[in-house]
């Protein structure tokens, strides 16, 4: 599973992702140490694997729980 600093790099950096979530670049740094809030970690695991082109997944990302957040993904 990816640490919330790599998937902060991976998405394009702080400022990149400040925009997806339309939050200030100052809140994402706090992420980092912090932990990024669950809605907002739910909306960026579906933009990585949309911009992934599905090499990394939300069932990558959320093993444990991704059937109750994404039940739709259960039969894929």
């Amino acid at each position: 599973m990816l640490s919330d600093k790599q998937l902060i790099a991976i998405l394009g950096g702080t400022s990149r992702v400040a925009k997806l979530c339309s939050v200030s670049p100052t809140a994402v740094s706090l992420w980092v140490h912090r932990g990024i809030p669950a809605l907002q970690l739910m909306y960026l695991g579906a933009t990585l694997e949309k911009e992934s082109c599905g090499l990394v997944t939300r069932k990558d990302l959320f093993p444990e729980s991704y059937m109750i957040m994404w039940p739709e993904l259960e039969l894929k």
